[in-house]
């Protein structure tokens, strides 16, 4: 199992809470940003979204809360491409801590590229971002990661 580190954060005090852990929807805010880093890395960026108007859509995301976050927990994203398609992204992340080696959350998206017009449209991976999905799925490749599944999230065929 391969997987890269696609994002690391450390945890704000306001996102604890009256127990000691880390809010359940912080997980999600930092997710949101590791994906964020992903775009940049396959060249989803800010200049290409202002230049050609297209970006990523979270299709569907499915989360699973393993163990406990505490403040002085740094959160470190591992990314695996699950699999992609000319205009989706199916990716796992493993959401770990350095006092744990398992993961203490995972995540699953389904993601897909839109061109943002008047009315948004699934619009195909140019090909150099085509290019970069898939040496990140080479190096990230997820053919093995075992993220608990609550129901199976696929790119089916159309």
């Amino acid at each position: 199992m391969a997987g890269t580190t696609i994002f690391r954060s450390a945890i704000r005090p306001e996102w604890i809470d009256y127990n000691g852990h880390l809010r359940d929807a912080y997980y999600v805010v930092v997710l949101s940003d590791a994906i964020d880093a992903l775009m940049d890395r396959v060249g989803i960026d800010a200049a290409y979204r202002e230049r050609t108007r297209n970006t990523l859509y979270s299709l569907e995301m499915h989360m699973h809360w393993l163990e406990e976050v505490k403040a002085d927990d740094a959160l470190e994203i591992v990314g695996y491409v699950l699999a992609a398609d000319t205009k989706r992204l199916h990716i796992g992340c493993d959401v770990k801590i350095a006092r744990r080696e398992a993961p203490v959350a995972t995540a699953e998206f389904v993601l897909l590229h839109v061109h943002q017009g008047e009315k948004p449209s699934a619009a195909t991976f140019p090909p150099d971002v085509q290019a970069a999905i898939e040496r990140l799925r080479v190096e990230a490749d997820g053919s093995a990661w075992p993220g608990p599944r609550s129901r199976e999230l696929a790119l089916k065929k159309r």
